[in-house]
């Protein structure tokens, strides 16, 4: 089986690369470098003869939250239409489209775990642009997509919470983080195989599925968990939303469950996608 990957070069697309080759499959990476989802055309021509895929997954995306506040158009241009755009290519080459997408198209006012049939509601033009790319793919690969929601994604060698955690612990004797935002912190290596998983079933699941870390924390509990088991001296403290206000506005609750059975893949524990980052960012910062 051959897959693209768009946003290739990034954190998820990365470990993504590296789950496809493991799984024995043929992968054609294509970081921004190589393929702008915004160019409609040359997203055609990247996935037509030249990848020749079976499925694609697109990793390509906007990620800055606060920054998607001062560029709304330029969120939506890659998350929305680009979305789209990729879609629309992979489905007129008959390749299946799993596109990324986000927990922040949630408001956050549940106090139980999102499943895939909640109403959505973004409090953010992140949040917008991402429930933009669903409604672009979903339209434009109609009966041939997966839409794979996820939560506070976090990586080896890439910039992430953990990363800026442990930079921070090493420079200050105390930190202060926010213990009133709660979701699922999960690891883009466990992510990475189970969208192998995903692409690489006979039959693929066609729609919404949620799949992050299992177990929820606040970023707080999470920042503990790094500093400790970082053995860092510096001591971590609570504090709300309100005392480090941002600009791009965060659901206060975003954990995700799947309410779709066996095609939803379950995820290892957050704390079990921590010790593994933390073994493999050391690993890293050996070299």
């Amino acid at each position: 089986m051959r897959f693209a990957i768009t946003g290739a070069a990034g954190m998820l697309g990365q470990d993504l690369v590296a789950a496809v080759e493991a799984a024995g499959h043929d992968v054609a990476a294509l970081s921004r470098k190589t393929l702008n989802i915004t160019n409609a055309g040359a997203v055609v021509d990247a996935l037509g003869a030249q990848a020749r895929a079976d499925v694609v997954v697109n990793c390509a995306a906007w990620t800055d939250v606060d920054g998607a506040e001062r560029s709304p158009d330029e969120a939506q241009a890659v998350n929305g239409a680009g979305a789209g755009n990729v879609a629309r290519a992979a489905a007129a080459s008959g390749a299946w489209t799993i596109h990324i997408s986000s927990d922040y198209v949630f408001d956050g006012a549940n106090r139980s775990p999102y499943v895939e049939s909640d109403e959505v509601g973004p409090l953010s033009s992140y949040g917008r642009s991402k429930l933009a790319g669903e409604r672009a793919v979903a339209a434009a690969a109609p009966g041939r997509h997966t839409i794979v929601r996820s939560s506070w994604l976090f990586g080896a060698g890439r910039s992430c919470f953990p990363a800026t955690i442990l930079r921070l612990a090493a420079e200050r004797n105390e930190l202060k983080v926010v213990d009133d935002q709660v979701g699922c912190p999960t690891f883009t290596g466990h992510l990475a195989s189970a969208l192998v998983e995903l692409g690489a079933r006979a039959t693929r699941p066609v729609g919404l599925l949620h799949v992050a870390g299992a177990g929820s924390c606040s970023w707080y509990e999470f920042a503990r968990e790094i500093v400790a088991g970082a053995a860092a001296s510096c001591e971590v403290q609570p504090c709300s939303t309100g005392e480090m206000p941002r600009p791009a506005a965060r659901p206060a609750y975003s954990v995700l469950a799947s309410e779709r059975g066996d095609d939803a893949p379950v995820l290892p524990h957050w704390r079990q996608g921590l010790s593994e980052y933390m073994a493999a960012a050391w690993t890293v910062s050996a070299q």
